[in-house]
């Protein structure tokens, strides 16, 4: 399973923007874009994207910009990648609608693959914007032994 780039991204700017929870009042696409390095105009896609989610806040004009909907420790990563790709599935089966599909009139997985995507979502759930926020330790170097 891979994330979609524009995921990657996302998660990239709401974590910045939680490093600057309780920082400046309100950001801005191109603040983020310049910290981060995702390109301006995918940044701006995005902040409509996570804004019509529900987990920026936006303001339009002069001293316009968004902050984040709640805090950090409140906005997981399956919330995030949610707001970017829809709900969390791995197989295109469990959708409602006709699929094509040789197995699914006898299939014997398709009942269970509802518990695999909640366990999916449910570690995604467990990761949160707050944990990614906080600067790695640097690593511990290694003793060599000869």
């Amino acid at each position: 399973m891979r994330l979609s780039s524009l995921t990657d991204y996302a998660v990239v700017l709401l974590t910045a923007a939680a490093r600057h929870c309780g920082g400046v009042a309100r950001l801005n696409a191109t603040l983020l874009s310049e910290e981060t390095g995702v390109p301006l105009p995918t940044a701006q896609k995005l902040v409509s994207r996570l804004s019509a989610a529900g987990l920026i806040d936006s303001v339009r004009g002069t001293g316009g910009g968004f902050r984040l909907a709640r805090p950090p420790s409140a906005i997981t990563i399956a919330d995030v990648v949610e707001a970017v790709e829809g709900p969390i599935v791995m197989t295109a089966c469990v959708d409602a609608g006709d699929h094509d599909c040789n197995l699914s009139g006898a299939c014997r997985v398709k009942p269970h693959w509802n518990a695999v995507n909640e366990a999916v979502r449910g570690a995604l759930a467990g990761v949160t914007l707050a944990q990614l926020a906080v600067e790695p330790a640097p690593p511990t170097p290694t003793k060599v032994l000869a």
